[in-house]
Order: structure tokens, then C-alpha cells, then sequence
């Protein structure tokens, strides 16, 4: 796969994606990331992205035309078969990202995410994209910190890049299967490990056990009552 994340912020990108199952994926090829300083695409010496809106209003809009270049110039400098490709704008009016949607995006051949700034974007960059997506219902600075967040959910689910892609399978939201049925999208069960009895906090006795069948059915018992306390709406 491969990403190219256009922003105003190119040096954002450094630390994030140069540790951990990011920097890992990189090393093995199984991704390619590359970061566009936008203002690469702009007509003047001090690289002006942003102007008035019109109609008056508070703040400055990011212009449609360096944003529309700098997709296309993406599109045709991919270094890989694009047949499945999403051009992608990071924006609070956009759907809410989800696990569902990163596991349907892990499958592309090629990903451009757009960090929007400042007071939005001309409604007619719009235009060049296939979706608007938000991380949440809050407003961030800029898209930087959303587009790492999609890249970081989406490419520990490319196949190869963790040592062991079974632990995608009974994580928080994703179909939780007890007794070989699903029983619906939950929050993950507790996990404990060395050692048994920490200042007097105990490690639950089922799970020293040894009995498989009961410990699976004391983890579905505890994610359904976590997701009930946490996230009802997920039931």
C-alpha cells in the first residue's frame, strides 16, 4: 500500500511514523508513506494556501487549487497498481472513523489523506475527494494528528506487518466469538499478567485455571459488562 498524506506540517509526521509497528511496516516494504508539504503546489514566493472566505466571516479558508494539484500529482507519482484508491479529507463534518472502515481501508492499493487547516477548505476541494472522514466529535487543530491516527489503524491490519495478526481478532470492537458464535462487537475483556497477587490486587482465579472452556466464557461475561458499563450504544 501506499499513503501520501498532503499538510502544511510536513515535519509533524517525523516521530510518529518513525517508531514502533508504523516504522516496522516501512522496514518491511509492506507500506510506503509519503508526506507532501503543500505548499509546494503554490503560485507565490511565500507559498499562500489560505485567503478570505467570501462573504466575510472570521479566519482564513484553505484555497481549492493547491489542494486539487497536489491530489492529482499523488495520483500520477503513485509508485504502485492503484486500483483501489480513496482520496480521503480529514475534516469534522465527515463520517466517524471506525474499525469496520480500517479494516475496509487496509485493503487499498493507494491512500491520500488531506489535513485540512485553519477554518476549513473551499467547499469545492470537495470536489477531488471520495470521502470526508473525522476521528470524533471534537475540533483539532489541523487534520495532522487525525491522518496519523488513520494511518496508524489501517496499517497494522495490512497482512505481514504484525508478528501475529490473530491479536486483531479479540480486540475492542471487533466481533467478539465465544462457544463458536459471534456475539456482537464488544470492548476487550481485562488482561492480567505477572505477577498473581500485586499489593493485595489478585489475579481472577478462573484464569489461572487451566480451564480453557471457562476462561472464554468468563472474558465474554466481562467485555459484555464492560461494553454495557462503557459503551452501551456498541450493544
Amino acid at each position: 500500500m501506499v499513503i501520501d498524506i498532503i499538510t502544511l506540517f510536513p515535519n509533524m509526521f517525523q516521530g510518529p511514523f518513525g517508531e514502533s509497528i508504523i516504522r516496522r511496516a516501512l522496514d518491511k516494504s509492506l507500506v510506503e508513506i509519503n508526506i507532501h508539504n503543500l505548499r509546494k503546489w503554490t503560485k507565490d514566493k511565500r507559498g499562500t494556501v489560505d485567503d478570505r472566505p467570501y462573504g466575510g466571516g472570521v479566519g482564513m479558508v484553505m484555497m481549492v487549487a493547491p489542494i486539487a494539484e497536489a491530489i492529482e500529482a499523488a495520483k500520477t507519482q503513485s509508485s504502485k497498481d492503484a486500483k483501489k484508491e480513496k482520496i480521503i479529507l480529514l475534516s469534522p463534518r465527515g463520517k466517524v472513523w471506525k474499525q469496520e472502515m480500517a479494516k475496509e481501508y487496509s485493503k487499498l492499493d493507494h491512500l491520500i489523506l488531506i489535513c485540512g487547516h485553519y477554518e476549513g477548505v473551499d467547499e469545492r476541494v470537495r470536489d477531488f475527494i471520495d470521502e470526508e472522514i473525522s476521528i470524533g466529535d471534537f475540533i483539532l487543530t489541523g487534520g495532522e494528528i487525525p491522518a496519523m491516527v488513520l494511518a496508524d489503524s489501517i496499517v497494522r491490519l495490512i497482512p505481514g506487518v504484525l508478528e501475529k495478526p490473530e491479536a486483531t481478532q479479540s480486540e475492542s470492537f471487533s466481533n467478539f466469538q465465544f462457544d463458536n458464535s459471534s456475539i456482537g462487537k464488544l470492548l476487550e475483556y481485562p488482561q492480567y499478567t505477572h505477577p498473581e497477587d500485586f499489593r493485595g490486587l489478585k489475579v481472577p482465579p478462573i484464569l489461572l485455571s487451566g480451564n480453557h472452556g471457562e476462561i472464554e466464557k468468563w472474558r465474554a461475561e466481562e467485555a459484555l459488562k464492560i461494553t454495557t458499563k462503557n459503551r452501551p450504544d456498541l450493544l
